[in-house]
């Protein structure tokens, strides 16, 4: 019988994101209108990530986050509060299978460092906190690699990639490190921008560069950041093809990155998408080194409440082990439930049923 593990990632796991309650939408709304203050947005927030943590806790996750509830979007609110980089509305928004995304963006308006007062190391401290002894507290943040989507370069701060990289090592270092100061110890890195090196056509790319190069310049930037981290923290990273309201971005397998980034990304654990066709078989596992990082095999999905079955999970689980060792793997779901504040379609209530029902086939398949 394979044991369960005492450390992140954990055999059922989540990506991080959850449901904005109802309370926060209005919550949100009535700030925007001026009808109460931050400080009444926060402590709303702060009530709904208590609950959040504990319904977390009570369906047996092992690992919890705080939803991401103070955020609108998985990514430009950790990026726009980065010294160097601001928010903006474009003229339009990304275009997903079947709709647009709310116009939102981040762009480079200057030398690109870490802030030291950045607001997500004190919603951490607070979390933690929230959290006590009871689970392992999980923060996620976006990729040091979504800074390189097309159009976020301003090429007259940062002609040359090699000195805009070199500043986005460093600045999430100094990141990794403010989290780790502040009691981190399970880290997450999103990063779409590397899942789309393996479409046809490489999306949210303006640069000019081969996908080799590419995929090389993710890796070093990767690894880069990763270099000197605390050895009790565990980071890991979540590949994913997009997840807005239910819809997605881009497709294809993971072969493309498989021999370089699946080889040779130092994290401890893979977070993969594998909840459809769009997916791609499981044969790039094989780059996975043997006794390396854990891979959570994202074959649960988020973007609706359908429970999936129970036997088939059972069986993708064994297909994977082909390429990977039973004890190397985990479960999730492909994505969060709400990668932006408008959320998947679903309800709570399956939502919250589903992550019990990974928690419960994890027990069953790995005790």
């Amino acid at each position: 019988m394979t044991k369960t593990l005492v450390k992140a990632p954990f055999r059922a796991d989540h990506v991080g994101s959850l449901l904005r309650p109802e309370s926060i939408h209005q919550a949100r709304k009535d700030y925007q209108e001026g009808n109460i203050s931050a400080e009444q947005l926060h402590q709303i927030e702060t009530e709904e990530i208590k609950k959040a943590v504990d319904k977390q806790i009570d369906v047996g996750l092992q690992a919890v986050t705080d939803g991401e509830f103070r955020r609108r979007f998985w990514h430009t609110d950790f990026l726009e509060h980065l010294n160097g980089v601001e928010g903006y509305v474009p003229e339009y928004g990304f275009q997903f299978k079947g709709e647009e995304t709310e116009k939102y963006d981040v762009r480079n308006n200057g030398k690109i460092s870490f802030n030291p007062n950045h607001p997500h190391i004190q919603d951490f401290l607070e979390f933690k906190e929230i959290v006590g002894d009871r689970a392992i507290p999980k923060q996620t943040i976006p990729s040091p690699n979504q800074l390189f989507n097309a159009g976020i370069r301003n090429l007259d701060i940062y002609p040359d990639i090699e000195e805009y990289a070199s500043d986005i090592i460093q600045t999430y270092r100094d990141a990794i490190q403010a989290f780790y100061e502040a009691g981190c110890r399970y880290l997450q890195l999103d990063d779409v921008y590397i899942a789309g090196l393996n479409a046809e056509n490489i999306p949210f790319n303006d640069s000019g560069y081969s996908r080799e190069e590419l995929i090389n310049l993710a890796l070093r930037v990767a690894n880069g950041v990763l270099e000197g981290k605390p050895e009790d923290l565990i980071v890991t990273t979540h590949l994913c093809r997009g997840n807005y309201r239910s819809k997605w971005a881009f497709e294809g397998s993971y072969a493309k990155i498989a021999p370089t980034l699946f080889a040779n990304e130092k994290v401890d654990g893979f977070f993969l998408e594998y909840d459809d066709n769009r997916s791609g078989d499981f044969t790039p596992l094989t780059y996975i080194p043997k006794g390396g990082p854990q891979v959570v095999l994202g074959v649960f999905t988020s973007k609706f409440g359908e429970l999936e079955d129970k036997e088939n999970i059972k069986v993708r689980v064994e297909e994977a082990t082909q390429f990977v060792p039973l004890e190397q793997l985990c479960i999730s779901p492909q994505c969060g439930f709400a990668s932006t504040h408008h959320g998947n379609i679903l309800t709570e209530e399956e939502q919250w049923a589903k992550l019990k029902f990974i928690v419960d086939i994890s027990k069953e398949i790995w005790g």
